[in-house]
């Protein structure tokens, strides 16, 4: 059993240490993308009908795989993992390790894959003190518990393939049969999408000709992004406000 895991670092996430013999056709058959050799990676975890359960910036060292987690989500993640652990030869425990961010390349530090999301270090050392709300809106980049909602999102209409967070050579994982089928559809009717509009405030409904559109989530200033029916972006408001598509995820 994984013992207990405490929140710890600066940015509210969780490194996961993944261990053992089999930590690697384990982990292959439940994420989206495979931990790298080198760098940075990222990945979800997801139901088996396809739907998101966690996002992760993932790593390794000589002895065991590692999963940067937001620390809401850690929990639940190490109790699916145990599940699935069954005979496998794999120990799953909270690292001492703690996530910092910036913007800039220093010592020591890994490039996020994703967009304009910066570098991360695992000493705790690097300045996190940034708008990265308005970063992550800039450059169409959700976070879980906000745009990222557990047994709800699917990570194509998510913009994980533009992030990076899925392989679809890689074989199997869990979800992947509703991934690859959402992927070979003619285009997807819903999706992240960032938006424009003053005042915009976060969680509110956006209507298109008094239907529902999509929703507001993280706003930056007159922008936000927001998960939208792409056949009705036009004439869109949220609580009275005008609404306009700045860019689809």
């Amino acid at each position: 059993m994984a013992r207990a895991l405490p929140h710890v670092g600066d940015m509210s996430r969780t490194v996961l240490r993944i261990s053992g013999a089999d930590r690697e056709s384990f982990l292959h058959g439940l994420l989206t993308r495979d931990v790298p050799e080198y760098g940075l990676g990222y990945a979800a975890l997801l139901t088996p009908q396809g739907k998101y359960l966690a996002d992760f910036l993932t790593f390794r060292d000589d002895d065991a795989f590692y999963l940067d987690v937001d620390a809401d989500l850690v929990q639940g993640v190490a109790q699916r993992l145990a599940m699935y652990r069954l005979r496998a030869k794999v120990d799953i425990a909270a690292s001492d390790l703690k996530p910092s961010r910036s913007i800039s390349a220093l010592p020591d530090t890994m490039r996020d894959p994703r967009p304009g999301m910066g570098f991360r270090s695992y000493d705790g050392a690097l300045e996190a003190a940034l708008d990265w709300d308005a970063i992550r809106v800039e450059n169409l980049v959700p976070e879980a518990g906000r745009e990222l909602i557990p047994n709800e999102s699917f990570i194509l209409e998510m913009g994980f393939e533009r992030l990076g967070g899925v392989d679809f050579k890689k074989g199997c994982f869990v979800g992947q049969e509703i991934v690859a089928r959402m992927k070979h559809k003619t285009e997807l009717r819903k999706g992240l999408a960032r938006v424009h509009g003053d005042g915009l405030v976060e969680g509110t409904e956006i209507t298109a000709g008094g239907k529902p559109a999509g929703r507001i989530h993280t706003v930056s200033g007159d922008r936000a992004l927001a998960y939208l029916r792409f056949d009705r972006v036009e004439g869109m408001e949220a609580g009275g406000v005008a609404v306009s598509l700045d860019a689809r995820g």
